[in-house]
């Protein structure tokens, strides 16, 4: 099982950092209760761009429920 870096709430989406094989990867998992997501970043990413990030969660979530109205 891969190690967790960091794990955080943004709202009620829950954030899971954690490491991969590759050295400079992560994987960032979200989940609601409701829809759940599974991506790969660049350590450079989340250590720089990590607000950035955020933002696009939660607003990947926000239209995931729109999509579903």
């Amino acid at each position: 099982m891969a190690a967790d870096i960091n794990s955080y709430k943004i709202g009620d989406i829950e954030v899971r950092i954690t490491e991969t094989d590759h050295e400079n990867k992560l994987t960032v998992i979200c989940n609601d209760g409701n829809f759940r997501s599974e991506f790969t970043i660049r350590r450079y990413e989340y250590e720089n761009y990590r607000r950035h990030m955020n933002q696009r969660i939660k607003n990947a979530y926000k239209d995931q429920y729109k999509a579903d109205e």
